[in-house]
């Protein structure tokens, strides 16, 4: 897998989402699909954005026992995402069990997605980390040890900021996937993210894969903005 720029499809409905993405011509970007949309519509909007030519990461950050857990992802293994996710604060056994289930679940002939752990969101500050998650440890310290089980638990990578990205590949490999979110261009609203960077400091920084919202979703030219990102995140590769 090569390092691709994500467009984080935060719609409601199967109908804005393939509005959304009539705009982009013969590009066929890879997307992601989150709660929100994957909620309401289900396995049939996988199926409607396969059939476009689209890779999708489904991120709906399991986190659960492991059972549950490992079965929960048998079922997502037969939808053809290329991508998947689990929380890293489960634990070591629940992101084991993921794997399992993905490997059980996948039908004959098909990939296995990639199965990657959340190790804290890009909304998370180190206040909310220390006052209310009561965790002491500094968020490096916290997001390397999480990406550390990740990688003993057998998973592919994590989801991480920009800024922890290049720590995890010192620690875990180039090969290990470090896929990040919070990306903005220069003077686009922070929204309700915290630890936000450019394409440009992804590049830099060693990330395997920037994941781009409203960025691309809320402006007046999706597709000029996907490529302006595109070219960003590419020119020096």
């Amino acid at each position: 897998m090569q390092k691709p720029l994500i467009i984080a499809l935060d719609f409601q409905t199967k109908f804005d989402t393939i509005h959304f993405l009539e705009q982009f011509e013969n590009e066929r970007p890879f997307v992601k699909v989150g709660m929100e949309l994957f909620y309401r519509e289900g396995p049939a909007i996988i199926e409607a954005l396969k059939t476009r030519g689209h890779e999708i990461f489904l991120d709906l950050k399991l986190h659960d026992i492991p059972n549950t857990v490992q079965q929960g992802m048998r079922s997502l293994a037969s939808l053809g995402v290329d991508i998947v996710n689990v929380h890293a604060a489960g634990g070591m056994k629940m992101m084991q069990a993921a794997k399992e289930g993905l490997y059980a679940g996948t039908p004959l002939g098909m990939k296995s997605p990639k199965c990657i752990a959340v190790t804290q969101l890009t909304s998370t500050s180190d206040e909310t980390l220390r006052n209310e998650l009561l965790i002491e440890e500094t968020m490096e310290s916290t997001v390397r040890h999480y990406a550390n089980m990740a990688l003993q638990s057998g998973l592919d990578g994590v989801v991480c900021s920009v800024w922890e990205a290049a720590l995890i590949t010192k620690v875990c490999g180039e090969a290990f996937m470090k896929v990040t979110p919070g990306i903005r261009l220069n003077g686009d609203s922070i929204d309700d993210q915290t630890r936000i960077a450019t394409p440009q400091e992804a590049l830099k920084q060693t990330s395997t894969a920037i994941v781009v919202g409203r960025s691309i979703t809320k402006s007046s030219n999706p597709l000029e903005s996907y490529l302006q990102i595109k070219d960003l995140w590419g020119n020096e590769r």
